[in-house]
């Protein structure tokens, strides 16, 4: 077909006049070669490939980028020095994250049902990593979820195995219990799709989000960079000459519990103790983000969460900050806040009754400033050592292969799927994101392996936790009520 094309392409160049027949000429041979090459990169073995259905953003434009990924990767072989460092407690929720297919395991087919409901694919092969996407994603979550899986690769090459597995892109869980509950005998296996967050309700896998390395679309640094921003932040203004109100910014329109927050801030009748600031991004990126600045933000004795239509990338940043931070009774999670304590890490806020419960906690806190200081700093020691951009990917990698083993089949890479490496996506970004990707870019092998995974827990010691989570929330209640 490709011949049958080429010579009508130059049958019809022949009948053209002489001049523009040279300039035309030139083009077709340039095209004709181009068409050659990718027909013998096939036959040669390498993985490039064309899409049958061409995917939304990958591959990256070709009049943004020409690089090519390269023909070899680095083997396993490279030396890593073991690593004696033990994974952070929140790693163990992994299996339980991946529970529900421990028994069974997963199939070819159960993938393909997670179709209905993912955004992007991403398979991995050999260390190379291939890409089917399905529908558009809001911003460019998509494109840096896959920056991150290339970064990993490259800190430990060699070290993940094949895979194959989906992703959605979107605020909200997508594999719901009720979906797959059979009466009174438990679930049938669900399809595997990894997101951002997840519930009790769902079943989807927690993986950390876009945001780790860099938010382009708002002006937020990549995580290592904002992490050190906010750790000097922290030092501008002595925690007790901080203002003694509890702190919120950020777009209210997502979610009833943000409109409901804007009911407490300070008015001519009232004083919540609250400081509540609405963000219109739009706005603030005309303005060239002159009032977003986070590492700007710690100077409050109080900062609230909340989460938005789902959870918030924004826990992170708020719980960076040496300020006691107020978490409005959240019902979603991310990959590492299912560890967070009550009264160790944050206080907790319930949603009834919110503006009360703020204005107690800031009195109390105001009243027991060196307790309400040992939070703040009990959540940004959390954050600063436990939180690191290597324990980010140690968590990706660990995930990943704790899933490749229940894989029941081996990855192959679909007809219409196409490569990405770091060179390409590196070479067809643009300004801020191309920044980001260079800020963000791992640029060799870790020294040492990956942090050890603990065992699962066990049942009574998992229940144990959060009846002890639960019980806290409930003191502090009742210490308010009997205020």
């Amino acid at each position: 077909m490709v011949f049958e094309v080429q010579g009508r392409l130059i049958q019809g160049v022949l009948q053209m006049h002489d001049i523009k027949r040279r300039y035309i000429t030139i083009a077709l041979a340039i095209f004709i070669l181009t068409i050659g090459w990718i027909n013998i990169s096939n036959m040669s073995g390498l993985p490039l490939r064309q899409s049958k259905v061409k995917p939304l953003d990958f591959p990256l434009p070709q009049k943004y980028c020409s690089v090519e990924c390269p023909s070899s990767i680095p083997s396993s072989n490279i030396h890593q020095d073991p690593s004696s460092e033990a994974c952070p407690e929140y790693f163990r929720w992994i299996h339980e994250d991946l529970r529900p297919w421990k028994g069974a395991g997963i199939t070819r087919e159960t993938i393909e049902a997670a179709k209905k409901v993912a955004h992007l694919r991403v398979i991995i092969i050999q260390g190379r990593v291939y890409i089917q996407k399905f529908k558009k994603v809001f911003q460019t979550r998509d494109i840096i979820t896959v920056w991150g899986i290339l970064q990993l690769l490259t800190l430990y090459p060699g070290k993940v195995p094949d895979l194959d597995l989906m992703f959605e892109c979107n605020d909200f869980p997508v594999i719901l219990k009720k979906d797959y509950q059979k009466g009174n005998s438990g679930y049938s296996i669900p399809p595997p799709v990894f997101h951002y967050c997840g519930d009790d309700s769902s079943f989807d896998i927690v993986f950390p989000d876009w945001s780790f390395w860099g938010w382009p679309e708002l002006n937020i640094r990549p995580w290592e960079f904002l992490k050190r921003d906010l750790e000097q932040g922290n030092h501008v203004t002595n925690w007790l000459d901080r203002n003694p109100y509890a702190y919120w910014k950020g777009n209210t329109k997502l979610g009833l519990a943000r409109q409901e927050l804007i009911r407490c801030n300070v008015s001519e009748k009232q004083d919540w103790g609250a400081r509540v600031f609405d963000m219109e991004w739009q706005n603030e990126k005309k303005r060239g983000f002159r009032t977003s600045d986070l590492a700007h933000q710690c100077d409050y004795r109080y900062k609230i969460y909340v989460e938005g239509k789902s959870w918030s990338v924004s826990e992170k940043y708020i719980l960076g900050c040496d300020s006691m931070t107020l978490i409005i009774a959240p019902q979603f999670y991310d990959f590492f806040t299912r560890s967070l304590i009550p009264t160790l890490h944050y206080w907790p806020i319930g949603h009834k009754d919110k503006c009360n419960a703020i204005k107690f906690a800031v009195d109390w806190g105001n009243q027991n400033p060196n307790k309400a200081q040992d939070i703040g700093k009990a959540a940004s020691k959390f954050i600063k050592e436990q939180l690191r951009m290597k324990f980010v990917y140690d968590y990706m990698f660990h995930l990943l292969n704790e899933y490749a083993k229940l894989l029941k089949y081996e990855p192959t890479i679909p007809d219409d799927a196409v490569e990405v490496c770091s060179d390409n996506m590196l070479c067809g970004a643009r300004g801020v994101r191309k920044s980001f990707r260079i800020d963000s870019r791992v640029n060799g092998p870790a020294n040492e392996s990956a942090c050890l995974l603990s065992p699962p827990f066990d049942q009574t010691t998992l229940q144990t936790f959060l009846m002890v989570k639960e019980k806290l929330i409930k003191e502090v209640e009742m210490m308010r009520q009997s205020s």
